[in-house]
């Protein structure tokens, strides 16, 4: 039996050895932007604060009214098709103009424009602007997310990247495992001996810390997944939901026989915001094509997207057609609407983005630590065993 054992375990340690060579950089690149990313918001409120922020100064003006001096701003080529409004007062308006070539290569080529101008809901002067594209956040978001390339050539080498981290996660515990659960055992699974050799302590740094990163590490990386490969986002709905068909929800047209009322995006956006008076922030899509409808998503959360509430309106005279509220989504709905909150933790909020940033620290240095393990046997240097009855 203990012949056996040794002969699994050297069988998963090959397998853990040989993906972790194959995928260690990407895994390094994709832990350290997702750390950078974590706190994305936090840093641009303090850097941009000039621009995000106003002093509130009497009441809202008209919809219609702040959005073109926005687009005025940004100019006549530039559309925009999507707003960000927000309960706090003290808070400017985000109006984006967003365009992409699929047809390109790399991120940048993809990205034909993509930018926001900054509005002050009481005043109608325009704050400031972003070009997200040249952002440098934005720049490690897509490091993060297809490596600078079009989502459709980088997306795939990120979710299998993620994928053999995954099973790397796996037989990492396998290895990490002790034969016998003794004080002497527990003490070397469960501590880092700092005072250790370098190759004790490099051993420690990557098995130790890797343990008790493992769960959240593998919540970040299946979430990742999701987006990457659509079987894994469809075995994710079908066990959240219990089915695998999508919700049937009722379709609704704007009237083009209508008479058109004067400011439709004005009725509609005012009966949004008595609609939706829990809501942080109300994001507004504009109708497209004749009978397209205008959407309007109330978000609870001010900073997370999952908890929201939809509304349609006529684009001709600003009438509600339709609302679907949290509550009437699956549980699958549900769960794929949480996808991103969780991968960047902040659905728990500040404390959930700080763990979220140091698991992803972690997984980054275990491609570091598990190489200079790999590179010591290659040249036979001696390194520390655990003890007589536990392999590395």
């Amino acid at each position: 039996m203990a012949a056996g054992k040794s002969r699994f375990k050297k069988l998963i340690g090959q397998i853990h050895l040989w993906l972790g060579l194959t995928s260690g950089i990407i895994v390094i690149i994709i832990s350290l932007t997702g750390c950078l990313f974590v706190f994305q918001k936090e840093i641009s409120d303090i850097t941009y604060r000039k621009t995000f922020y106003v002093n509130p100064a009497g009441s809202i003006l008209p919809f219609s009214e702040l959005q073109q001096r926005a687009q005025q701003a940004m100019g006549a080529a530039k559309p925009i098709n999507s707003v960000t409004t927000y309960k706090d007062p003290s808070k400017a308006w985000e109006f984006m103009a967003y365009k992409a070539n699929d047809t390109a290569i790399t991120y940048f080529g993809v990205m034909e424009h993509y930018q926001s101008v900054f509005v002050d809901p009481h005043t109608g002067i325009v704050t400031g602007t972003r070009n997200y594209k040249y952002d440098f956040f934005s720049i490690v978001k897509y490091i993060h997310w297809s490596l600078l390339l079009n989502t459709k050539y980088g997306q795939p080498v990120i979710g299998y990247a993620t994928l053999i981290f995954v099973i790397m996660t796996i037989t990492g515990l396998i290895l990490w495992w002790p034969k016998k659960w003794n004080r002497a055992n527990r003490r070397k699974s469960f501590r880092i001996k700092w005072d250790a050799k370098f190759k004790r302590l490099n051993y420690d740094l990557h098995n130790v810390p890797g343990f008790y990163a493992m769960l959240i590490a593998l919540v970040i990386a299946l979430t990742g997944m999701v987006w990457a490969f659509q079987w894994f986002e469809k075995a994710v709905y079908a066990a959240a939901a219990g089915t695998t068909k999508a919700s049937e929800r009722k379709q609704v047209k704007s009237d083009s026989t209508a008479t058109a009322s004067a400011n439709p995006l004005d009725i509609a956006f005012t009966e949004a915001v008595k609609q939706l008076p829990d809501c942080q922030r109300i994001g507004v899509s504009p109708a497209y094509g004749k009978e397209g409808t205008i959407y309007m998503f109330g978000y609870r959360g001010k900073e997370t997207y999952y908890d929201y509430d939809q509304l349609q309106f006529d684009q001709y005279t600003g009438k509600m057609l339709l609302r679907t509220n949290l509550q009437e989504h699956n549980g699958g709905e549900r769960l794929i609407g949480m996808n991103y909150d969780i991968h960047v933790g902040a659905i728990a909020g500040l404390p959930g983005k700080i763990l979220a940033f140091i698991i992803s620290l972690i997984c980054a240095s275990l491609p570091i630590t598990g190489f200079y393990i790999w590179w010591g046997r290659r040249h036979n240097k001696p390194v520390y065993k655990a003890n007589v009855n536990r392999e590395l």
